[in-house]
């Protein structure tokens, strides 16, 4: 099975007592790669798949010393060896957490979790589960990853170094990427998408996707009570995708006051649907303040939802793209100046289907007035700007 940057990440801390929690969006890998992780490690293995009652069964006693010797039933343990537990979809068994945490403090069980969105994992994994978790959030493929799926690189490939990418200008590989890139932005990065063939099943593919989010999320969100509002805010979303959100015009469009929009705003943004990056400052405070700009997480859902243009799309992939250096943000200055991403706070970005030496400079003059001294146009066609960053390289 292909392999995801994530598993270098966490594979060395197989070794550690802490539980792994793999969360993201549904249909990213996340069992793909707790499954590979499994492989991987080195003692007794047990899995349990709690969609499967008869799984969820065995963590329902309220004796977790009779759980632990179940498990060692199960899985043969002698006392000298290591055990690996790995339960998908944990968030239908809330009270699991409980049994994760006696059994890590009394028998150094070793536990590997996935669920699938974190807005569920924050309630399931309460102060109990303090300091003996890692949280790890798996996105939909970066290009990287695209390309290593696509056989275009090595397995030793995959780890991005942002620096280094920013400096590529063979043209040989730009030629060998750039139409990779077109159907990177057109049908996004699902695994399942990607490693198909033809435009169609690919389609259709993200159409069970998306069914599958109405079908599943929403119905653990309780709170909902009208799945068309949230499929009209979605809409809405889209149209106004790279844009800074106006909360109160999209209440008035939707016809649902502003506490409501940002409790649906905050439902698909813990879902990993979308991201809403903050208004730049040097302040973590002023940080969160203010309008911030929206992007879907996957151009291929983008697309499936709206018309969107080019521009928006290609934007859009460049978020998702920088969102694995780091932290982003953006800038706008009085509704006038913008600068589309900061990465960091250091690293400042402006996104042009082909960079132009005006854009460089206004983005240098920009960029000079708030500190940060490193600054690239990003472009989606060869320019002769200096400072050109191509987004097949990162």
């Amino acid at each position: 099975m292909l392999k995801r940057e994530l598993f270098y990440t966490i594979r060395p801390q197989l070794q550690h007592k802490n539980a792994i929690v793999i969360t993201g969006m549904r249909q990213v890998g996340k069992t793909t790669l707790m499954r590979q992780l499994y492989d991987d490690f080195e003692g007794k293995r047990l899995w349990f798949d709690l969609d499967n009652p008869l799984d969820q069964m065995v963590f329902e006693n309220i004796d977790y010393d009779s759980i632990y010797n179940d498990l060692v039933r199960l899985s043969e343990v002698k006392n000298d060896e290591r055990l690996l537990v790995c339960i998908d979809e944990i968030q239908n068994l809330p009270e699991i957490t409980k049994v994760i945490k006696y059994l890590i403090d009394h028998f150094s069980v070793k536990f590997i979790v996935t669920g699938s969105s974190n807005y569920y994992l924050r309630n399931l994994f309460p102060e109990s589960l303090s300091g003996r978790k890692f949280l790890y959030v798996l996105p939909v493929l970066s290009f990287r990853e695209f390309l290593f799926f696509n056989g275009r690189i090595s397995e030793d490939q995959l780890k991005g170094d942002l620096d280094k990418a920013m400096q590529t200008k063979s043209k040989v590989n730009i030629l060998q990427t750039k139409e990779l890139y077109a159907g990177y932005l057109e049908f996004g990065g699902f695994p399942e998408v990607v490693l198909t063939t033809g435009r169609d099943t690919k389609r259709l593919i993200l159409r069970n996707i998306f069914s599958s989010f109405f079908e599943k999320d929403i119905r653990v969100f309780t709170e909902l009570k009208d799945v068309r509002e949230l499929r009209d805010l979605i809409l809405l979303l889209a149209a106004r995708n790279g844009n800074i959100l106006d909360v109160s015009k999209l209440s008035s469009e939707l016809g649902v006051n502003r506490v409501k929009m940002y409790n649906y705003l905050e439902f698909l943004e813990r879902i990993f649907f979308l991201r809403l990056l903050p208004k730049f400052s040097k302040s973590i405070d002023r940080s969160v303040s203010g309008g911030k700009k929206v992007y879907f997480s996957d151009t291929g859902i983008l697309n499936l939802v709206a018309k969107v243009t080019d521009g928006q799309l290609f934007e859009t992939a460049v978020a998702n793209q920088l969102t694995y250096y780091g932290e982003l943000s953006f800038y706008n200055k009085r509704n006038k100046s913008e600068i589309d991403f900061i990465l960091n706070k250091e690293i400042a970005f402006e996104v042009k289907q082909k960079a132009l030496e005006p854009d460089y400079k206004k983005l240098q003059n920009l960029a000079g007035e708030l500190g940060i001294t490193r600054q690239y146009v990003i472009s989606n066609t060869l320019s002769d700007v200096g400072n050109t960053v191509y987004p097949w390289f990162l």
